[in-house]
């Protein structure tokens, strides 16, 4: 993969402005670009800068969105350090993430899972990634 691939992860919400908040607090995501009424399309895209992949949060007006389909639509983070993964996850709850059991018994071995206003799950795991 070369150094200008972008992976991008789109997903509906009915709470753009409070998705956009909570992530960028939560995550420490910054807002790398937004867009109004694109054919009916508001957006918001968030990440890092020196990041190859972004979020991309949209609400398509007039339609409702809903919540997570089911409680295994989630986002895996690893941070290996013990210290900057309670840092992190205390930062999600002050961003107002609840913190929830995981669906998945595995990410409550080594993490916590969090979940979002739109139902949706960030798992932080407190090991280095196994790929």
């Amino acid at each position: 993969m070369n150094k200008s691939t972008i992976l991008r992860i789109a997903r509906p919400t009915d709470n753009l402005n409070q998705i956009a908040n909570m992530y960028c607090q939560g995550l420490r995501f910054t807002i790398l670009g937004q867009f109004k009424n694109h054919e009916n399309f508001d957006g918001i895209i968030l990440g890092h800068p020196d990041h190859l992949w972004h979020l991309e949060f949209t609400h398509h007006r007039g339609t409702i969105a809903g919540r997570a389909p089911t409680q295994d639509n989630l986002l895996a983070f690893y941070i290996s350090d013990h210290s900057e993964w309670l840092h992190q996850s205390s930062l999600m709850e002050a961003a107002g993430f609840i913190t929830v059991p995981s669906y998945n018994p595995y990410w409550d071995v080594n993490g916590k899972t969090f979940e979002d206003i739109d139902g949706y799950r960030v798992v932080l795991q407190n090991t280095v990634s196994p790929v």
